[in-house]
């Protein structure tokens, strides 16, 4: 390293990428003389203070010798000009080469032969006591971006286009002459939020807290670390030096939350947004108060007045549009005189072309040959749901509130009396008339994001959505 370039003085760690050709032979063996020599380097750069991470793809060479095929001298021409498909190797033997090494897109897995192949292929390198690491060839993905920046920054300028929801008066009362009382909207104060593994939620979160006026320390997932800390950089440095750029602070290690969760003379309010365990946890640690949902198990009940095709749009979108999203819907409660119907029929058939798995209740399940569900207190978060026939309005309402988690729950129904029925008796914190559960957003809500946390800074309401 030269230290006279300018941009090494504040270099603090290194990181080496060591290709397969560094760390082994020519024959496949381990080049033991150029991996001493590394390792002296290496040690070297710790003596001067870096730190050091070594990234090699040299894994893939050393286990060449395991994965030697026999020489197949009567491969045809077909095998050579399709190894991609043929998995066992014969083509790559048949030229005396050893495969070690596949690169897959999305319509690869989308293919049921390649997906078999695939499985085969995995069980013999663990026999192999080869463990297989797979990545995408993201080159040509085909996949689009579970979030986009543009979208991002949008968001952001909504937020701050939105009205100033602090020192709003929300009620005046004169409780006697000359003595008003005024409810006036304020920060909540320093707020913990730990959160999930997407990056995209720490810029929406950021933005809400500024935007409400509350300082915040921010712990993201561990996968998204070196996201998070970019993106909280950009974030502190824009915010205007009389405001300060310690008004969001980013914990980095898991290892500091037991500590930060001691503080409650300091946070005023612990927000954990996660798993059930994660959230029990948090309350079960801290005497801060603490606020979150832990499951979003949501359902969409189709009443016997329900018109079909209505209903199968809006269940194809609260299952299919974003099925680990905490408001997708994961139990679909069907009135038992829809059972065996053309129009439940169809709507069935629509969710297994879509690659809905179905799993049922005691009746359904019995009704249409499907698998029992596991529980119905499981929150799939992937392509799956659970289907159940009950008797009526009541017997839906009854088991949403037995078994589902006061998210968001919606109607299906052309009878406007059921719906109020619905609407007034379910205990949610979301209550929709023939709109998707997706439509649970507070960006759609017009709260400045997406986040359900956006309502709980700005607002804390039960909402009623009546779709057209």
């Amino acid at each position: 390293m030269d230290p006279s370039r300018s941009f090494i003085k504040d270099v603090k760690r290194i990181i080496i990428k060591v290709g397969t050709a560094v760390v082994t032979r020519a024959d496949g063996r381990l080049a033991l003389g150029r991996l001493g020599a590394l390792c002296e380097q290496v040690k070297e750069l710790n003596s001067s203070g870096f730190e050091v991470i070594l990234v090699t793809s040299g894994a893939v060479g050393a286990g060449r010798q395991r994965l030697r095929f026999r020489k197949l001298v009567n491969s045809s021409f077909a095998d050579l000009q399709k190894p991609q498909v043929e998995l066992d190797g014969k083509a790559c033997a048949a030229l005396d080469v050893t495969s070690s090494q596949l690169l897959v897109t999305d319509s690869d897995f989308k293919d049921p032969n390649f997906r078999m192949q695939l499985c085969q292929t995995v069980k013999s390198l663990l026999a192999l006591k080869v463990i297989p690491v797979f990545n995408e060839n993201d080159a040509i993905s085909t996949r689009r971006a579970p979030y986009e920046i543009s979208f991002l920054a949008n968001s952001i300028r909504v937020l701050a286009d939105m009205e100033d929801p602090i020192c709003r008066v929300l009620k005046r009362t004169e409780l006697a002459d000359g003595l008003i009382l005024e409810k006036t909207s304020c920060p909540l104060g320093v707020l913990l939020i730990v959160f999930e593994s997407r990056p995209d939620a720490l810029v929406q979160i950021a933005s809400l807290a500024v935007r409400s006026g509350n300082g915040l320390l921010l712990k993201g997932g561990k996968e998204a670390m070196r996201s998070n800390a970019i993106l909280h950089k950009v974030i502190t440095g824009a915010i205007p030096d009389v405001v300060g750029e310690k008004l969001i602070g980013l914990v980095t290690s898991r290892d500091e939350i037991p500590d930060l969760l001691k503080l409650d003379d300091v946070i005023d309010l612990v927000i954990p947004r996660g798993s059930n365990k994660l959230v029990t946890q948090i309350k079960e640690s801290t005497k801060i108060p603490v606020l979150g949902h832990a499951d979003g198990i949501c359902h969409v009940y189709i009443d016997k007045s329900a018109d079909m095709q209505m209903a199968k749009c809006i269940v194809l979108d609260a299952k299919t549009d974003y099925p680990a999203a905490c408001n997708a819907m994961e139990t679909l409660l069907v009135h038992k005189d829809l059972l065996k119907t053309e129009g439940l029929n169809d709507l069935l058939t629509e969710l297994k072309s879509e690659g809905v798995a179905l799993y049922g209740g005691s009746i359904a399940s019995l009704e249409y040959g499907i698998p029992e569900a596991p529980s119905f207190h499981h929150e799939y978060n992937s392509m799956a749901c659970t289907i159940e026939v009950v008797d009526d309005i009541h017997s839906a309402i009854d088991h949403i509130h037995q078994y589902g988690s006061a998210h968001t729950d919606c109607i299906v129904t052309e009878d406007l009396a059921a719906a109020e029925i619905f609407l007034h008796q379910v205990d949610s914190a979301a209550v929709f008339h023939n709109a998707s559960t997706r439509f649970c957003d507070g960006a759609r809500f017009g709260l400045g994001a997406e986040l359900l946390l956006s309502s709980i800074l700005f607002h804390s309401v039960k909402c009623k959505c009546v779709g057209i």
